[in-house]
Parts: C-alpha cells; sequence; structure tokens
C-alpha cells in the first residue's frame, strides 16, 4: 500500500502547485507594472508584434530564487 499512499501525495502536491500557478496567471495581468518593465523587449512593424518580457523573468527569477531558498534551506 505504501507506493500508492506516496504516488497520491505526489499528485496531490503537483495538483496544488498547478492551482498556485494557474491563479499566479490569472492574476498577473492584474498587477500594475509587471511586463511593462524597461528591459521588456517589444517589436511591432504592420500586423506582426513581438514581446520579449526579459526584465520581468529576470525579476521573477530573482524572487522565486530568494523565495524558495528560504522555504528550503537545508
Amino acid at each position: 500500500m505504501a507506493p500508492f499512499e506516496s504516488m497520491a501525495k505526489m499528485l496531490i502536491f503537483a495538483g496544488v502547485l498547478m492551482v498556485i500557478f494557474g491563479g499566479l496567471l490569472f492574476l498577473g495581468g492584474k498587477i500594475p507594472g509587471i511586463g511593462k518593465l524597461p528591459g521588456d523587449i517589444f517589436f511591432r512593424k504592420g500586423n506582426f508584434s513581438f514581446y520579449f518580457p526579459l526584465a520581468t523573468s529576470i525579476l521573477l527569477s530573482i524572487l522565486l530564487t530568494v523565495i524558495l531558498n528560504l522555504f528550503f534551506r537545508r
């Protein structure tokens, strides 16, 4: 029975992570300033547009690194 218990815990954890990530994506567009930082690349020509959130990605990476290091310190 132990293999099923560990798999069940893993599935619950994955589900919780997906709900949290989905909520962040849902609320992400409503946070002012996110996605419009000075280092973000936006190019538009005619009916073509290209957007790459470089500065936003770096900022979120640093923030998540700090938060995860606080929680998973050994």
